[in-house]
């Protein structure tokens, strides 16, 4: 308040939008910055006029009697000594005589210091203001102006800011203030939004949007598009003069007459005095308005005190323009206390909330400052180093046992960061970046390897506890150990495990892990998306981590662990990269020797590492990752061997999980065909592990009915248990009765439950009706109607190939076709049927059954989609069968691919179809000649009571289904 800069913008802040100057100001903005517009003539003016008005702005006696003022200068305590006035710059007269002497003598000094057309000039206030009745309508966007308080506003009209100059040229300064009214379609806006609107209303628009009652102010000041206003008495709108710029006719309003002596108004005075001392003690801003508001007003009328009130509270704009529009004095009063109350509690809750943070801060200070001292003593005393030194501590001992083992260019990384590590605060974000990176570097194995199992027969025992059959992968692994002991090492390799599900893919890496002596991790890549989950995060990266084979490391903690890689066809592309490409390097052992993880940043030696892989379909695995693995291919299980299966391992774990004994439970091998072949037909024993498991609950719910499982003794109170041993205690006789009796009852339910059977008769009490029926639909197979062989994701399964006339006449030959067919094998009907009227043609040239008859060709079931070549002979087989009305042969099953020719061409799941031919009971088996290979390496008990024939063109197969007695191999 020692300086008036009319460059400071103020209306940011709602309280400061009102800054307090006297009522009856006669000169106003003394400037005295250090600028080229100072002098020291001007100085000299300005101190004796403060010596000049010192007596006038001392309060008389009256004032000095007034309980108001007494109670604000108790509160402010204020020095009214005149030397405290020294530096004011604002400041008033009592009297018109004084204005004007001021007026004249500010005046000289002007004509001394500088130009007349100065914007800091003081302007001469001749003119009263009660005799402006026509004035300049400014608008005031934030909050109303009240008497005695000074606002800059910012007006970017240049009729209106050419209008004001031309007002303080012609001696009356003055203009009227009227707040803003809220645009009608908008809730809230911006300040800077507010000014566009306030700019763009022009006459009745603006004039509508103006509260009518407002403020004359004294034009203080202009300094660009700046203009200091002063207010000094309430005015409402009457009428409007003209438009551009926006004009009208005022009233004066003068407040109502009210008692000075009515009790009522000084009490709730001396509340709002109250109120403004709880305030003071906790606002520093509000205590510097009070002094300075009373310093210059002299006497504190009440009036004066409501207005006070309301103008430096945080009040919004519209309680503000209501204690302006009020001219009841006690109503305003009690407008402005409420205002004051409010203020007040929201300075408890300021005070509330400051005070918890500072006491947060302070304990946080003090707990800090504890700990570094307790660090700092623990130091001197030798009982605990410093976290830095702790950790470096901690990292050098990991490597100091295997420190020969690690690689020197890993050794050197580590060196350097633990020096880093020195050298950061603990406090720094890097700090914890790099021990964590040391974290990771200092705890993986490096060149540390488990001993291997290299005896081929312990190995063979290991594999053939855990697993029945899969013998191809078994020898895949009893020769990577021959290999490894004839080397005296052994070397990583990567094989896949393709197969249906539930046929041991993942079961048996577990095995393989066990046998080889190695330690075993597994994770799965299914939808995997992100490459980062396989070579890490950059170590820039908040929460980054390294891939996935680090981990692996540092959970094993060998450098030569057996990874199963999981669901590998099933592998997601997204945003993040390709994972497949990623697995190139991982599963390449050229490459993965310096396998680089982004997060450590350091080649890591995979090549020890043994990877199994599994998929379902080969066909979904990139062929650039397929080329690097070696593929074993597991068919499924025959019925033999899932009857093995499930007696020697699933009906063993079942048993055991359900806490039955072998004694109590007996499953006939009836029963567990009976399981196999009309429950579990899938290649897998997935699904016949849960009816086992299905059947084995039953049993136990049934025991435990029957009384089998004793039941848990009754819990007796003491008073209770006292009471039966007195009564025992008194006949002893009575007492080895009882016992005998309840020994014999034990025995007797123990007798009585008999021991459960399971057989085919009763198979269906626990796992329900039948879920397949018999593949063989036909017996015998009518004309038309030929059996093939089908390869799925299941396994084997057989498909009959149904064809019918559906129109005779002559040139009508066609053929329609359904059974949810693939466009392959919608082509291979093409071709059947084009060498099937070639080979009829060859066979009876005088048969035009062709020509002459419209077929439906159909195969069930078909809900169930098919694609693919192989049952192009078995199409052609069963045209011919319906072109020369004869059916083929029984317990007939085919497959093969055929050309327009004639010839058979290869195909593929040779032990999956021979399995579903075995499972339908099917005798006869023709195979394309280029397939026999695959067939003799399968095993003896699958081959076993087959007859099967190779063909490698069609007409040996016309001979082996339409000649009967004719067989040819």
């Amino acid at each position: 308040m020692k300086g008036f800069d009319t460059n400071l913008r103020l209306q940011a802040s709602p309280q400061l939008s009102n800054v307090f100057l006297p009522k009856k100001l006669s000169v106003t903005n003394l400037n005295f910055r250090s600028s080229s517009s100072s002098s020291p003539a001007m100085l000299k003016l300005f101190s004796s006029r403060v010596h000049h008005l010192t007596p006038a702005i001392r309060p008389g006696p009256r004032a000095v009697e007034s309980p108001l003022f007494k109670a604000l200068s108790q509160l402010t305590g204020l020095n009214r000594r005149s030397s405290s006035l020294g530096h004011r710059v604002f400041f008033c007269s009592d009297s018109a005589s004084d204005a004007e002497a001021a007026a004249a003598e500010v005046a000289e000094a002007e004509a001394e210091v500088a130009d007349s057309k100065s914007s800091s000039a003081i302007v001469s206030t001749n003119p009263r203001p009660e005799d402006c009745l026509t004035v300049l309508a400014l608008p005031v966007p934030h909050r109303p102006l009240f008497p005695g308080f000074y606002m800059p506003i910012y007006v970017k009209d240049p009729k209106v800011l050419a209008a004001l100059q031309e007002s303080r040229r012609r001696q009356a300064p003055y203009a009227g203030a009227f707040l803003l009214k809220d645009a009608p379609s908008t809730d809230s806006s911006s300040s800077t939004e507010t000014e566009k609107n306030i700019n763009e209303l022009k006459g009745k628009d603006l004039l509508e949007r103006l509260h009518e009652v407002g403020t004359l102010a004294q034009i203080s000041s202009i300094q660009g598009d700046q203009v200091i206003l002063v207010g000094h008495r309430r005015l409402r709108i009457t009428e409007m003069v003209s438009e551009e710029p926006l004009t009208v006719k005022v009233d004066h309003l003068k407040d109502k007459p009210f008692d000075m002596d009515d009790d009522v108004i000084k009490a709730t005075s001396f509340e709002v005095i109250s109120t403004l001392r709880d305030v003071l003690k906790t606002s520093s801003l509000w205590r510097d308005h009070v002094q300075t508001y009373t310093q210059h007003i002299g006497d504190f009328t009440y009036p004066r005190l409501a207005d006070f009130g309301a103008a430096i509270c945080g009040a919004n704009r519209h309680q503000t323009q209501e204690v302006l529009e009020e001219l009841d004095v006690h109503k305003r009063l009690r407008l402005t206390l409420e205002l004051m109350k409010k203020e007040m509690e929201i300075s408890k809750i300021q005070e509330t909330i400051a005070k918890a943070i500072e006491d947060k801060i302070s304990g946080e200070q003090r707990r800090y400052l504890l700990n570094e001292q307790l660090k700092a003593i623990k130091k001197e005393l030798g009982v605990e180093t410093d976290d830095k030194s702790a950790l470096s501590g901690k990292f050098k001992e990991r490597i100091e046992p295997n420190k020969e083992k690690i690689p020197a260019h890993i050794l050197q990384v580590i060196e350097e960061e633990l020096t880093k590590l020195q050298l950061l605060e603990a406090s720094s974000s890097e700090f914890n970046v790099t021990r964590n990176y040391l974290d990771w570097l200092t705890i993986l194995p490096w060149g540390n390897y488990s001993d291997e199992n290299f005896d081929v027969v312990r190995a063979q025992q290991i594999l053939d506890e855990d697993h029945y059959g899969l013998s191809d992968v078994k020898e895949r692994i009893l020769e990577f150990i021959a290999v490894g002991r004839l080397r005296g090492t052994s070397q990583g390799k990567i094989i896949c495990l393709s197969g249906p599900p539930g046929v041991g893919k993942t079961s048996i890496g577990r095995s393989i892990a066990r046998a080889l002596n190695r330690k075993f991790f597994r994770f799965s890549v299914g939808g995997l998306g992100d490459v980062a989950e396989i070579k890490g995060h950059r170590r820039t990266y908040v929460g980054a981590m390294p891939g996935k084979m680090v981990q692996c490391l540092k959970s094993v903690g060998t450098a030569n662990p057996l990874v199963l890689i999981d669901e590998i066809d099933k592998l997601g592309k997204g945003h993040a990269g390709d994972p497949a490409s990623a697995l190139l390097e991982l599963l390449d052992p050229e490459q993965n020797a310096n396998f680089l993880d982004h997060y450590l940043d350091v080649t890591i030696d995979l090549s020890k590492v043994l990877f199994v892989c599994t998929a379902n379909v080969i066909d979904m695995i990139p062929n650039p990752l397929l080329d690097r693995m070696e593929v074993i291919s597991i068919a499924g299980y025959i019925t033999d061997e899932k009857v093995h299966i499930a007696r020697d391992y699933l009906e063993k774990n079942a048993r055991g999980d359900c806490g039955i004994k072998p004694e109590q439970v007996d499953v006939s091998d009836a029963a567990l065909l009976s399981l196999i072949e009309n429950y579990c037909r899938e290649a897998g024993v997935r699904n016949l592990q849960k009816q086992i498991e299905k059947i084995y609950r039953k049993i136990a719910l049934k025991l435990v009915r029957e009384g089998a499982v004793p039941a848990e003794p009754a819990v007796t109170t003491d008073v209770e248990e006292a009471e039966i041993v007195a009564k025992l205690d008194v006949e002893s006789p009575e007492k080895d009765a009882a016992k005998e009796s309840k020994e014999e009852e034990a025995e007797t339910k123990k007798i009585s439950v008999e021991k459960v059977m399971i057989d085919e008769s009763n198979l269906a009490d626990y796992v329900g009706k039948p879920v397949f029926h018999a593949e063989k639909i036909y017996e015998p197979t009518p004309v038309g109607v030929v059996m093939g062989l089908a390869w799925t994701s299941m396994g084997g399964s057989t498909l009959y190939i149904e064809t019918t006339v559906v129109e005779e006449g002559d040139g009508k030959g066609g053929l329609n076709i359904t059974g949810q067919l693939g466009d392959v094998m919608k082509e291979s009907t093409q071709i059947a049927h084009t060498v099937a009227r070639k080979i009829l043609l060859e066979k009876e040239p005088e048969n035009l059954f062709f020509a002459n008859s419209k077929l439906h060709l159909h195969v069930p079931a078909g809900a169930t989609p098919k694609d693919g070549p192989s049952a192009g002979c078995t199409m052609i087989t069963s045209l011919l069968s319906l072109a020369m009305n004869k059916p083929v042969r029984e317990d007939l099953a085919m497959t093969g691919e055929v050309t327009l020719t004639g010839r058979i061409l290869p195909i593929g799941g040779v032990k999956e179809k021979t399995i579903a031919a075995r499972r339908s009971q099917v005798k006869t088996i023709i195979f394309p000649e280029a397939n026999r290979r695959d067939f003799e390496e399968l095993a003896e008990n699958v081959k076993e009571g087959l007859d099967v024939h190779f063909v490698d063109d069609y007409g040996k197969i016309f001979e082996l289904a339409f000649g009967y007695d004719k067989q040819q191999d």
